[in-house]
């Protein structure tokens, strides 16, 4: 529902990994990530920006500020 609203109000998407997949389980790897659901930012160069875990999860606005 998060990701579905966050594109209706700014029309940008972000980018979902399963954690299950082999992508998605390097990814949690690298970046210490252990409960779902979970976002992050990161900078153009991979550099951790910001993380939001569990089912607190952050206003469109918050998560919109890191989308380019």
């Amino acid at each position: 529902m998060f990701l579905e609203n966050f594109t209706r109000q700014t029309g940008k998407t972000i980018e979902v990994l399963d954690p299950e997949s082999r992508d998605g389980e390097s990814f949690a790897r690298a970046y210490d990530i252990v409960e779902y659901p979970t976002l992050i930012a990161l900078g153009d160069d991979g550099q951790l920006q910001n993380m939001w875990t569990g089912t607190s999860l952050p206003t469109i606005n918050e998560v919109s500020y890191y989308v380019q």
